[in-house]
């Protein structure tokens, strides 16, 4: 829905752009439709990234414009105009290699080129024109998209974070089970967990992106401090939560162990449970109590070692102590 929202708006702001062009002062009427073009280099999900882009494209498209006159320059004497196209080109290509343009790196050669093969008639005419309309088309989209229905991505956010959060504790569920079995966790899972966190991170920085020069962002503040609490507590939980998983392979199979791995399997659970508790949940508190009440069975079941090495049993219960842990504040 937000990606259709974002086309409607660019659809707008072009025609707007295209309709207006004509009255854009120092540009010639036959030039606008660079002004759509500078909508469509500004339309970003977020007023943030439209105002960068945007202004990232007009900074290259200048430099391109200066490399292209100079290009101009030199094919007016003897030189041929393919030498000049080489020379604006690899200028163009060379110079887009600075990082700090970011978008507008890739403006430059073309700029360059086009004012080479299209303004030779009238490169002053030419170059202001393109540099105007372009830069009308990206006021046009950043004033568009801030004032219809300006993108803030906070809600969708704290939806996939929810969403995170019930990956993990699915996974602790998962993970009980294969304790209490015996068996091997499922590589699958694992991957899983760490390709939804990395989604789900990325979802978090556009949301903070979104609020940058956003009308609403001051009434909005409370809902990204937290976004930003919970995503910090989920990248702990999965990194336990991975290593936890790592560990499990390294628990003893004996008859005599099976109980210690009932134990632990239960810990995981109820701490899959907490885990999985929404925030204001009421009982919440009481989730993370019953889990840190399993776990501290567990580690007082587990014997001594007098040569210095941790238990494997010890090595998971402090696992699951720091996922437990992590989910206190929300409780």
């Amino acid at each position: 829905m937000s990606r259709l929202l974002l086309a409607a708006k660019a659809a707008f702001a072009a025609a707007i752009a295209w309709y207006l062009a004509p009255l854009v002062p120092f540009a010639h009427d036959e030039y606008s439709y660079y002004a759509p073009l500078g909508v469509l280099v500004s339309m970003y999900p977020t007023i943030a990234d439209s105002a960068k882009a945007g202004l990232q494209a007009v900074a290259g498209l200048a430099i391109g414009i200066a490399i292209g006159l100079g290009g101009l320059w030199i094919v007016t004497g003897p030189s041929p105009r393919i030498l000049g196209v080489a020379i604006v080109v690899a200028v163009g290509v060379a110079i887009g290699g600075i990082r700090a343009l970011g978008t507008g790196r890739d403006w430059i050669a073309i700029a360059a080129l086009f004012v080479l093969l299209l303004g030779a008639n009238d490169a002053g005419g030419f170059s202001v024109s393109y540099l105007v309309t372009m830069a009308f088309g990206v006021v046009v989209g950043i004033a568009v998209n801030l004032a219809v229905v300006p993108p803030l991505y906070l809600r969708r956010a704290s939806t996939r974070l929810s969403q995170l959060r019930d990956a993990v504790a699915d996974r602790l569920d998962m993970l009980a089970t294969a304790i209490a079995d015996g068996s091997a966790p499922d590589p699958e899972g694992q991957r899983y967990l760490t390709e939804i966190l990395d989604a789900v991170s990325a979802d978090v920085r556009e949301a903070a992106r979104s609020r940058k020069a956003h009308p609403l962002a001051r009434r909005r503040r409370g809902v990204e401090e937290e976004n930003d609490r919970r995503m910090r507590a989920l990248e702990n939980t999965v990194r336990q939560t991975l290593e936890l998983a790592g560990g499990v392979a390294a628990l003893p199979l004996s008859d005599e162990a099976a109980p210690r791995r009932a134990q632990l399997a239960e810990a995981v659970r109820a701490t899959g449970r907490a885990v999985a508790r929404p925030i204001g949940d009421p009982d919440a508190a009481t989730a993370v109590d019953e889990a840190e009440r399993a776990l501290a069975r567990v580690v007082e079941s587990v014997p001594p070692r007098h040569d210095g090495r941790i238990s494997p049993w010890t090595r998971t219960a402090v696992d699951v102590a720091r996922i437990i842990e992590a989910s206190r504040p929300f409780t």
